[in-house]
């Protein structure tokens, strides 16, 4: 009964000064709010750079070539092709735990069909690329490890490409010809969208990496690899044994740098994740310093209304309150300030989040337990921010209170 009373006056008493109560309330709305939509768009961004990565396909392990070096600077890795036809058969015979296993020969060719042509990128791989992927295909199949061993023209194509050179009809079965060389369109694949990097991954056409070395760019060497392990607890074992295996082959002397650089699909996601993931933790520092703002306003206007009702203070103690009921009835109207500053910033932070969402064109994730941080938070603070003035009502002397004017 005591808890139904103290929450009757701190309501009245809110209520008495409702205007005053509104703007208190503004700091810790804004900072609900602001925790929940900052916090919403870094998790959609999390997500979306997951889906994109899963894209790549299932237990993937990415094998890159070394840096080249021009005019003395270092490039990236994958710039310069040390990885040898006898490294990528010497990982599919000797690495356990491999399912599949695709170099990529990467290049870019215009690809003609009639008066219609594209520049897609064109990428030779191996027969088990698709798999590896998880590509399916709209229509048609994937060619063959015969194709592959014979460096025949055939290609799959993606459904950018194929817009682009048959409009809705169905490519299969027809010629292309990349760098006027004919090619067989064997496959139709299925779109993926873009990647994390922001390209059309179904602007491609994909031959059997034989046919590109040998008849569109020339190369001898790859400068990645795919490789897909047979589970994901087998992803650190196959990252490991390829390591030893490359180093071995390529004469690496203990001590030095190697020639080449292998990353899990875990590796990869971990750190395509970690700006977004930083930025997030940033902004939601700043918008947690406006709930402690927030907090220090309520503070500064429970100060003033133990101030303004020293003598009903006084009054209440003379008639035999005690000193712990007039702490919980200010500690009551602090913590309903929080509480519902706190619903309303929960609902504006809702609704901010979907408004950001189109603004941006970015995907928003509202997780449950940014709501509950958020709230929890504002209800902390109503709490901390409210105690000192609450304590100071309660350790008021009856006597002086009364004749307070």
């Amino acid at each position: 009964m005591i808890i139904f009373a103290a929450l009757k006056i701190a309501f009245t008493g809110l209520r008495r000064n409702l205007l005053r109560s509104l703007l208190t309330m503004l700091g810790i709305i804004f900072g609900v709010a602001a925790v929940i939509a900052v916090v919403s768009l870094g998790n959609g961004a999390k997500a979306q750079v997951e889906k994109q990565i899963s894209s790549l396909g299932q237990n993937v392990v990415m094998v890159l070539s070394g840096a080249a070096s021009r005019g003395g600077f270092r490039m990236a890795f994958g710039t310069s092709g040390t990885l040898t036809v006898g490294d990528f058969e010497a990982i599919r015979n000797e690495v356990e735990g491999v399912a599949g296993i695709s170099p990529e020969v990467r290049s870019f060719a215009q690809v003609a069909v009639g008066n219609q042509n594209a520049n897609p990128q064109v990428m030779g791989v191996g027969a088990d690329y698709a798999a590896i992927r998880t590509w399916r295909f709209a229509s048609g199949d994937n060619f063959t490890d015969a194709d592959v061993r014979s460096a025949n023209k055939v290609a799959l194509i993606g459904k950018t490409t194929a817009t682009q050179l048959f409009g809705g009809e169905d490519p299969v079965g027809q010629i292309i010809r990349v760098k006027n060389a004919p090619f067989r369109v064997v496959g139709l694949l299925a779109p993926k969208g873009v990647n994390m990097m922001g390209s059309d991954q179904d602007d491609v056409v994909l031959v059997p990496y034989t046919s590109a070395m040998k008849r569109l760019t020339g190369d001898t060497s790859f400068r990645s690899l795919l490789v897909q392990a047979t589970k994901p607890t087998l992803l650190v074992s196959v990252q490991q044994q390829i390591i030893e295996l490359l180093r071995q082959r390529h004469r690496i002397q203990p001590g030095r740098d190697d020639d080449f650089l292998v990353r899990t699909q875990q590796e990869i996601s971990e750190f395509a994740t970690e700006t977004s993931r930083v930025l997030t933790l940033l902004l939601g520092g700043v918008a947690g310093v406006s709930l402690v703002v927030g907090g220090i306003g309520i503070m500064n206007i429970m100060l003033v209304s133990v101030t303004e009702r020293t003598r009903e203070i006084g009054l209440r103690l003379a008639v035999g309150a005690r000193g712990r009921d007039i702490l919980l009835q200010f500690l009551i109207e602090a913590l309903a300030l929080s509480v519902i500053g706190g619903l309303i910033g929960i609902a504006l932070g809702w609704g901010a989040s979907d408004w950001l969402a189109g603004l941006m064109e970015s995907p928003t994730l509202i997780a449950a337990n940014s709501v509950v941080l958020a709230f929890g938070s504002s209800a902390a603070i109503g709490i901390v921010f409210g105690f000192f003035p609450a304590l100071k009502a309660s350790q008021l002397d009856p006597i002086e209170a009364l004749r307070y004017e």
